[in-house]
């Protein structure tokens, strides 16, 4: 079996021939869309049914979480709550005389249903959703992005999330493991570091994936780092995904591991790195699957390249071998059952109830 570990991205609205010979490349399993591949729903479809042309088990995702992460949001895509505002949701129903935090729940079901159904209608496979970080308030990258402060609330609205998600047959990815919620520093320009213990991490932060291991595919890991667990980002630490993750939590999905492009990744043990080692940590840490993005606009893709041929020379020397395991779960991703196109999805009860439910929340 192939393992097809890299996900890449693309530079426009349409495929270039040399991103059609990436997508054939027999290490490449998939793509990441951006706002810059977003122009119409028509545009988008088109985009979609030419990457799977062009390789046709090619996981196609997309960070569209809701409020400030959304990329698609025009030509009929609904505009999605941030979580936050689930999160006070739930809030405001406990205090509610005749009212639950259930209520919460139904609304956080009709969001993820929404957000998979109209994704799936143009083509996209999967969306890296739900955000399992907690609202310490001092995360301005997350921000609004988290549920709430309470782990216990996080958890709730994930799984009830997740479930719109597999209803319109998407599946789940939590992160960023195991929380990106307490460091301040933003990953994507900086090294983000917090120091606090394995114990407090474990009841706090960490605290959702346990519960949720079955409701989750896929886990991406943050490119923070916890000094007290290990000195390395938990994206390239095998105490966080093998010991802690996978054999302490028990989730057996697919692991992401975040943009190897980032701040946070391109420095490994104090030392700076080029993409191929940052790939080759992750894998070697126990990521399934590694991606590099905002790479197709520089110098003709010339980073994505750089990356697939160095990939390849280390599987050629032995320095990574491919795992059956991983690529197992990078298919497992892919949606089972057919996705409603855009006009049956207009028609659909159970879509159009679950709008009229967003359209309720304040």
């Amino acid at each position: 079996m192939m393992h097809a570990p890299l996900l890449i991205d693309v530079a426009g609205t349409t495929l270039t021939p040399p991103e059609r010979d990436r997508l054939r490349h027999p290490l490449v399993g998939g793509v990441t869309l951006f706002a810059r591949n977003w122009h119409s729903r028509h545009q988008l479809t088109r985009l979609c049914q030419s990457i799977k042309r062009a390789r046709p088990d090619a996981l196609i995702a997309v960070d569209h979480e809701g409020g400030r992460v959304q990329r698609f949001q025009t030509d009929g895509f609904t505009p999605l709550p941030a979580m936050r505002q689930l999160g006070a949701h739930w809030r405001r129903a406990q205090g509610q005389a005749g009212t639950s935090a259930l209520a919460a729940m139904d609304m956080a079901t009709a969001c993820g249903l929404v957000l998979a159904a109209e994704l799936r209608a143009c083509g996209v496979d999967l969306s890296f959703t739900p955000v399992l970080d907690l609202d310490h308030g001092r995360s301005a990258v997350i921000g609004d992005r988290a549920f709430d402060a309470d782990p216990r609330v996080v958890t709730a609205l994930a799984r009830a999330l997740a479930l719109g998600l597999a209803q319109a047959g998407m599946a789940a990815c939590g992160k960023h493991f195991p929380g990106h919620g307490y460091a301040q520093a933003d990953s994507h320009v900086a090294e983000p570091v917090d120091p606090r213990s394995l114990a407090t991490l474990l009841r706090q932060d960490a605290m959702p994936y346990g519960h949720l291991r079955s409701a989750l595919a896929a886990v991406m890991p943050a490119h923070v780092v916890y000094p007290a667990v290990d000195g390395r980002a938990a994206g390239f630490s095998r105490t966080w995904l093998q010991h802690i993750l996978r054999q302490q939590l028990g989730f057996t999905g697919a692991i992401f591991s975040d943009d190897l492009s980032m701040a946070g990744a391109r420095v490994i043990d104090g030392v700076a790195v080029d993409t191929t080692t940052a790939a080759l940590a992750a894998l070697q840490a126990g990521c399934d699957l590694v991606l590099l993005c905002n790479q197709s606009v520089v110098n003709h893709g010339a980073p994505i390249d750089d990356l697939i041929e160095g990939m390849a020379a280390a599987w050629a020397c032995g320095r990574w071998q491919p795992s059956d395991a991983s690529e197992m779960r990078r298919q497992a991703l892919l949606p089972r059952q057919a996705a409603l196109d855009w006009d049956a999805l207009m028609q659909d009860a159970r879509y159009q109830q679950a709008l009229a439910m967003l359209a309720t929340l304040g």
